[in-house]
This record gives C-alpha cells, sequence and structure tokens, in this order.
C-alpha cells in the first residue's frame, strides 16, 4: 500500500495541510483581494523527481475556482472547490467536491453569514457563532488553501488566528530564496505554517502571491519552475532538520554518567512474563548491570525513578517508510528500530546519517531497496527499472552499498523478470519481500522465491481477481469487497497457506492500515484510535472520523466489514500453519503501531506472546538478536518504561512515561506538545548525580 504518517501524499496535501478562512462578522462578500505580484494559475505536483498532477487557479470576481489532481502509485485525489472571499480575503462560503486518494467521496462546503459559521464534511454537519476573526479548517480542501491562509495570516496582527473547528493557525517568515525558470529570476519568502496538525508546512510565497508548498519528498510549484524542486525539497529538508534538531536538543537527556533506572519489572521475552522490582543500570549506549533493589545508588549516577513500572524491550516497526518526524514520534511510542519498505534513497541516507550522529531522534533502521518498473501507474521511490537487465542491476546497486538486508519488488515490476532478480538477490545475500506485480498472483511469487509477503491483501487478492484485472489501481484495494463470498477452506485458500508454510514463506500483513481502509466510516470514530484520539491535533481527529473508501450503500458496508474479518480469520490460519508474522503498519509507525499488535489480539496472540514477538522475535528474524530484543547486561540500551502491566492489558503501551534508545533517555511528556499532542503520562521523577 506504501503510507506514511497521515495516509502517504494525498492525506499530505488534502488534509494535515488543510485551512482556510471566515471573515469577520463586520465584514461581507465583495471583491476578491489584490495581490501585488501576479499570481500563476497552474502549479505542477512533482514526487521522487516526477511530475504526477497539476494544481489549477481560476480566479473569479468574488474568489476562485480551483482543480486539484494527481496519480502516484496509481492512486490520487481529484478535487474541485469554489471559494468566494470578502474585501478582506477571507472566505465566506466554500465548496470542496471530488473524491480522497482511496475513493472517499468529497462532499464539503462551509457558509459565514452574521457571526455564524455553519459547515459541512466528511465527519458530519456542525455550526458555531463567531466572535472575532478565525478561520474555517476544511478538511478535504486542495493545497491552494495555503495562499489564501497566509495572505489572511498576513493582514492579521501577529500573523495568527483561531481555527474552526479548533485549534489556531500561526505563519513564521523564515527566510528569502531566489528562484529560476531558467530564464528570470525570481525572489519568494518561505514561511512555516502551524497549529492544527502534527507539522509545520512550508509554503513558498513571491510577495503575496502564492509560488508553492515544499516538502523533504514532493513539491508543488509554480509551473516553469519545475527544475527547482530538488533543491527546494533539500531546503525543506533542512527546515525540518533544523526544528526537530532544536527539539532533539530540548528533550534528548544524555547525561554523560551511569543511568539507574529503580524499581523497575522487566519484561523477559523468554518467558514472557514480568520480573521481581529491580534497577537497570546504563552505561553509554548498553546496559551496565540489573540490580537487586536494595543496591543504592552510586555516587555519579541518575537516578529515574521507575515507579514499579513495566519495563520492555524496544519494539521494531517491520513496515515504515521513514520521515523525520516519523523518527522521533516512534521513539516515543517506545519504536527503537524501524525496517524501512521504501524511501527516496538519498533523503533516508541523510537522515539516517543525522540520527546515527546523534542530531535528530530516531530508531535503528533497517533498509529494503525498493524496486519497481517503469509505468503509468509506478510508485516514485527507489529505482524504477525498464527491462529485466536493469532490474537485475538494481539488486547488485543495493547489495554494493552494504547498506540494505532485503529488496522490495513493486506492483508495477514485469513479474517475467522476479526469478532473476530474487536469484541476484540471494546470490549477493539479501532477502526478497514484495507486493505481488499485476498480472500475477501470490502463488507465482512464493514459487519464485520470494522470502517474505508485503499486506495479507497482496495474497488474498489471488483468490477473488479475475484474469486480467489490473493491481496497479486501487481495485487491488476495492476488490476486498468480494472477500465475504470467500471459502478459505477452499483448495486455492490452503494451496497458498501450504506452499507459504512449506517455503518458510513470511508475510507483513499490514493489519492496522487495513483495519483502517476496511473499518472506517464518515462520521465515526475509526476502532484503532479510541483510546489516543482526544490527545491529537484537530487534523487528525477529524481524519480519524472519516472514511478511506467509498462506502457508497449497505451492501458495500456489509462487504468491507466481513472483508477484514476474512482477514483477521486467514491470519489466524497462516499462523496455525507455522507462518511467521511480522508486525508493521505503513502509517508510519507510532500510534498506529501499538494498535497493530492490538489487533493481532484477534488473531489468538495472547498480550505477552506479542510483547515478545515485537521485540526479541523480530531481532531474531533480523538477525540482531545478539544485541536488541532484551533487556540484560551487555545488550544495547533500547527499551521503554510503562507504568501499568501490558501482559495484563496490551493497551498499557500506549501511555509510555520513558524510552531509553541507544543509551539516550527521553520523556515522551516532553515530546508530544511540539507535535500538539496532549501527553498522557507524567515526567518520571529525576535525581541528578551527586
Amino acid at each position: 500500500m506504501h503510507v506514511s504518517i497521515k495516509t502517504g501524499l494525498a492525506m499530505m496535501l488534502a488534509a494535515s495541510l488543510a485551512a482556510c478562512g471566515n471573515p469577520p462578522a463586520s465584514q461581507s462578500a465583495t471583491d476578491a483581494p489584490d495581490t501585488s505580484a501576479a499570481e500563476a494559475t497552474r502549479f505542477t505536483v512533482i514526487y521522487g523527481n516526477t511530475e504526477i498532477g497539476a494544481l489549477e487557479i481560476t480566479p473569479t470576481d468574488t474568489g476562485y475556482g480551483v482543480e486539484f489532481e494527481y496519480r502516484n502509485n496509481g492512486r490520487g485525489p481529484t478535487i474541485s472547490e469554489s471559494v468566494t472571499l470578502d474585501a478582506a480575503g477571507l472566505p465566506t462560503s466554500w465548496t470542496i467536491d471530488g473524491a480522497s486518494t482511496f475513493g472517499n467521496p468529497i462532499d464539503e462546503s462551509f457558509e459565514f453569514e452574521d457571526d455564524q459559521a455553519s459547515w459541512s464534511d466528511a465527519t458530519g454537519s456542525d455550526a458555531a457563532l463567531i466572535d472575532g476573526e478565525a478561520f474555517y479548517v476544511p478538511q478535504d480542501g486542495s493545497p491552494y488553501w495555503l495562499a489564501i491562509a497566509a495572505r489572511a495570516l498576513m493582514d492579521s496582527e501577529d500573523g495568527a488566528l483561531n481555527a474552526i473547528p479548533g485549534g489556531a493557525l500561526q505563519l513564521n517568515e523564515i527566510e528569502q530564496l531566489s528562484v529560476s525558470d531558467g530564464s528570470h529570476e525570481r525572489t519568494v519568502t518561505s514561511y512555516a505554517l502551524t497549529g492544527t496538525s502534527l507539522e509545520p508546512t512550508y509554503i513558498l510565497m513571491h510577495d503575496r502571491a502564492f509560488f508553492g508548498l515544499v516538502t523533504p519528498g514532493f513539491a508543488i510549484l509554480e509551473t516553469g519552475f519545475e527544475a527547482e524542486d530538488e533543491r527546494l525539497r533539500g531546503i525543506a529538508a533542512a527546515y525540518g532538520a533544523a526544528r526537530l534538531e532544536n527539539i532533539q536538543a530540548r528533550t534528548a537527556h544524555d547525561y554523560g554518567t551511569p543511568v539507574r533506572i529503580r524499581n523497575v519489572r522487566v519484561f523477559d521475552p523468554a518467558s514472557q512474563a514480568l520480573g521481581a522490582p529491580v534497577s537497570v543500570v546504563i552505561e553509554g549506549d548498553r546496559i551496565a548491570a540489573i540490580d537487586a533493589l536494595d543496591v543504592p545508588t552510586r555516587s555519579g549516577e541518575v537516578e529515574i525513578d521507575g515507579a514499579g513500572g513495566s519495563l520492555l524491550p524496544g519494539m521494531f516497526e517491520m513496515h515504515g517508510h521513514m520521515g523525520e518526524a516519523d523518527a522521533l514520534l516512534n521513539i516515543a511510542a517506545g519504536v527503537t528500530s524501524v525496517r524501512d519498505m521504501g524511501n527516496n534513497n538519498e533523503v533516508l541516507s541523510a537522515l539516517i546519517e543525522r540520527i546515527e550522529g546523534g542530531e535528530l531522534a530516531g530508531p535503528r533502521v533497517f533498509r529494503s531497496g525498493f524496486i519497481e518498473g517503469q509505468s503509468p501507474f509506478s510508485a516514485n521511490n527507489g529505482i524504477l527499472v525498464a527491462s529485466q537487465e536493469e532490474a537485475v542491476a538494481a539488486v547488485d546497486t543495493y547489495a554494493d552499498t552494504g547498506d540494505y538486508i532485503q529488496i522490495k519488488i513493486y506492483n508495477s515490476m514485469n513479474p517475467d523478470w522476479v526469478p532473476a532478480m530474487i536469484e541476484r538477490a540471494h546470490e549477493r545475500g539479501l532477502r526478497v519481500a514484495g507486493h505481488v506485480p499485476a498480472f500475477t498472483n501470490a502463488d507465482t511469487m512464493i514459487a519464485a522465491g520470494y522470502d517474505e509477503m508485503t499486506h495479507i491483501n497482496q495474497v488474498m487478492l489471488g483468490w477473488v481477481l479475475e484474469e486480467g484485472e489490473d493491481t496497479r489501481e486501487l481495485l487491488r484495494l476495492t476488490a476486498l469487497r468480494r472477500l465475504p463470498a470467500l471459502d478459505l477452506q477452499s483448495e486455492p485458500v490452503q494451496n497458498t497457506i501450504n506452499a507459504m508454510a512449506a517455503r518458510g514463506v513470511a508475510i507483513d500483513p499490514t493489519l492496522a492500515i487495513h483495519e483502517a481502509l476496511l473499518l472506517s466510516r464518515n462520521g465515526e470514530l475509526t476502532p484503532g484510535a479510541v483510546d489516543y484520539i482526544d490527545h491529537m491535533p484537530v487534523e487528525e481527529q477529524r481524519s480519524a472520523r472519516s472514511a478511506w473508501a467509498d462506502i457508497a450503500n449497505a451492501e458495500d458496508d456489509a462487504n468491507y466489514r466481513g472483508a477484514f474479518d476474512q482477514i483477521l480469520a486467514t491470519i489466524s490460519m497462516m499462523r496455525e500453519a507455522g507462518i511467521f508474522l511480522v508486525p508493521g503498519t505503513d502509517l508510519g509507525g507510532s500510534f498506529a503501531y501499538h494498535r497493530e499488535l492490538e489487533l493481532y489480539q484477534r488473531t489468538g496472540m495472547t498480550a505477552p506472546e506479542i510483547l515478545a514477538w515485537a521485540s526479541q522475535g523480530m531481532a531474531a528474524y533480523l538477525g540482531v538478536d545478539d544485541e536488541l530484543g532484551t533487556i540484560a547486561p551487555g545488550m544495547l540500551a533500547d527499551f521503554y518504561l510503562v507504568p501499568g502491566d501490558p501482559t495484563q492489558d496490551l493497551r498499557e503501551i500506549k501511555t509510555i512515561s520513558m524510552v531509553a534508545s541507544d543509551g539516550v533517555i527521553y520523556f515522551p511528556t516532553e515530546i508530544y506538545p511540539e507535535f500538539g499532542i496532549r501527553p498522557f503520562t507524567e515526567v518520571p521523577n529525576v535525581t541528578a548525580a551527586q
């Protein structure tokens, strides 16, 4: 599937980068605002150095019409907007129509009149009496809200405005930049917009005219300036790194002296149980000792009061697509190791270098070399290939670096090339994981030599698709509604499961993302977010009450719900057959990873079994269990502290009070406010060295 901390590029553009406005009561709709620099009407969407769509603006007498569409990895949003502005440039009405990345229909509207704001979106309808100026934050607007919001925030007294339905927007100027279309140079100003989502949005304005937005992985730029993409994305990466380096400097506690975590019960993956209260001592990046409670704190040690809580080995998120914010949020969630399943290789290399250099907080990263076939539906990550020779050469490229543990094969790969890729990968000491390429099935990939299947839907589609159906598009997700009619005891199902078991083929099911796809409904809180969503910024809260798929009627509702039941039953059968399961989210990890683990209880696994599997089990699977996965003297100091007992109630892992990563101490309660998240616990008592 390939989705990041929200739900991929689509959510980044159409949700977490969403905010718009309403006027104060004294203003009325008249003319659209002037801009002192001419504003373009077309902007190019660029991802992975590839143009994937466009944002088109049509000025009207009273506002704008907007068309926004892109396609990456066979999917993307289609959005049409009409916005009316008052004389001050604040919206008085807004309509948004279209479809989201995964097909959920968009029918959103906003109206402001006589101090009364009313709106309707995927979460339902609401209204509020507005006192003073405030911005409505649309749930599914195009990125052009940035231009409207930026101008309104420029005109506010302090670059800030209250937001509807909650939060506040803040615009901060960063610097001026020179850009060129090859013939003419222009000066633009970069800004950070914050307030309603987890991270800042970095936008570029030419005076008061919109020029674009930039992130480390993608950009939307005024058409004609596409050649500036890579440079500007690098600048965005530097902005994000500077912010996170600042957070790291304030929240990473490297005491430079031994640290004693007193009065904790250590979880032992071998016995799957908590031990008696002890003290765990860290020296440098290693666990130096586990002492009885009556051993006093030594001179020069820092003592952290564990208050009788549970100390557990750091967890492994086995399906990540790492970004800088993901890195820090995973640490705060007790995820101290991540297997990256495909990325912009240069961006990820730079991130790993910063983590290993101590500039940024982040987990240990185990890399997969992403290889995709060239097609109109390609995912623009890793290495794209157009022949078997190029595909095999890509394997060698990854093997030659020595930085990768496996390759990952993706949807547009020609199935005929896969055996040669697998042979070369195994010759070079790399494992092979992947999607099932279009126009083949899991049985063929298993026979070809896959070591691990990626996503449970990729396996199950082979049991319900008709010959010739194209899984490079949304069909690889929407066809899951056929699953309720499938007999799981049928010969095709059993043959696949038996083949996986016989050949030792593992599976990375990504349960949490399938739950979100199949069980999220407009206006209802998605089950996976129940325990934490009220702590999150407003945009996260609204997203958690929105469907992903197009649930058009009661039959669709029943079929999608039934599909998730079939997925759980299939994973239970696989587990019983001895197939090795691998926990990963494809959702950025962090809170989604906690839910991923929780869902495995519905496949027959117990809480202690899951805790051992997510730590020592994955360390062994990756071949690093000599240093990770267990809390014992000599092991690397990667672990986390929770006040409660997660062996009795797995949900306790959602309330983490302390994390050690490579011996550095973090308190999530200090980190979460940096992302607009209300903390879950208190900071443990720390006694400085004497």
